[in-house]
């Protein structure tokens, strides 16, 4: 297993050399335009990963590693216009930069060119990884939904929420990890193993975006804290608050959520201090250990080294510190 930075470095150099420059020049800009704006990348870094666990060459997982990639971009392209986003990664949004319907269509194609990278695979091996993406990427559309269903429900429960971050965004980090695994050629258990390590760590790392966006240093955080509160977003930390609040602060954290101030720094300072007296901060910060230790366990029913092991859990434990 290698540094991260050097799977990190394989994926940049790919994007960097790839060419995408072909006509018509308006549906391929901004899929170039979306890739070069790099982020962090853990899912196909996840897919490398996992191939070298696995004893596999991590190169050769290169082409799946830039199918997950350039499905997750797909998505934020599309969820940046339902979101009408003005930003992504501190630049203008494709739909911002260019129009909504080139922001579709270009979106449209990014979907359509992940599917490709699979065929640099053998039949039984592209089957696999066909299958697996096809379930994934429908769930995480199933995951969208449930996520857009809850902005105008005020019963939502923390079950329900669970189950939409699961979707929307566990499910992704799980697969890229078991594409690695079938790419490596990894007994069946394993690959569900990872699958299962991968899927719980996407859950604690989207638990830990609800807690670092209200409760992040804005100077580490590297977008506005306190977003998800000032857009009224059910979160964990929201629903773990109304769970254990008292009957007052109850009615004080839906008026909140209900309101658009001017002032929207006095409403992050009230809300905040609404989910510490709650004891939601405490409790969201318990869920992030909780599924950390979860995926933790799948690694001992894992058939790899002990130093793998140990190398995929200071992984983690690096993931679940994170200030980013």
């Amino acid at each position: 297993m290698q540094p991260i930075g050097y799977y990190q470095q394989l994926i940049h150099d790919y994007f960097t050399t790839a060419s995408l420059q072909k006509e018509p020049l308006n549906l391929y800009k901004p899929i170039q335009y979306i890739l070069s704006l790099g982020g962090k990348r853990m899912r196909p870094v996840l897919t490398l990963m996992a191939a070298d666990i696995f004893e596999g060459d991590c190169k050769k997982a290169l082409p799946a590693a830039v199918a997950v990639e350039m499905f997750h971009n797909f998505s934020l392209v599309h969820d940046d216009i339902m979101d009408d986003a003005p930003l992504r990664r501190g630049h203008q949004t494709v739909h911002e930069k260019w129009d909504i319907n080139t922001g579709i269509l270009s979106g449209d194609a990014m979907l359509i060119l992940a599917y490709r990278y699979f065929e640099e695979y053998e039949p039984e091996v592209f089957r696999e990884l066909a299958a697996l993406f096809s379930k994934t990427a429908l769930e995480v559309c199933e995951g969208q939904q449930w996520d857009v269903d809850f902005e105008g429900r005020n019963d939502v429960t923390i079950p329900e929420y669970l189950k939409m971050i699961e979707y929307k965004t566990a499910v992704l980090v799980g697969a890229a990890m078991k594409m690695g695994g079938i790419v490596a050629g990894a007994a069946q258990q394993d690959c569900d193993l990872i699958y299962d390590f991968g899927l719980n760590l996407g859950l604690a790392f989207q638990l830990q975006d609800d807690y670092l966006d209200a409760f992040g240093d804005p100077e580490t955080f590297g977008k506005q804290v306190g977003g998800d509160i000032i857009e009224n977003k059910k979160t964990y930390l929201y629903l773990k608050a109304i769970e254990r609040a008292g009957n007052e602060g109850r009615e004080q954290l839906l008026q909140l959520f209900a309101s658009q101030p001017e002032n929207t720094e006095a409403k992050v300072a009230a809300v905040k201090e609404l989910f510490v007296s709650a004891g939601a901060d405490a409790a969201t910060r318990q869920a992030i250990e909780d599924y950390t230790l979860k995926a933790f366990e799948t690694l001992e029913k894992m058939n790899i080294s002990a130093d793998k092991k140990a190398m995929l859990k200071t992984f983690g434990e690096k993931l679940m510190q994170r200030k980013v």
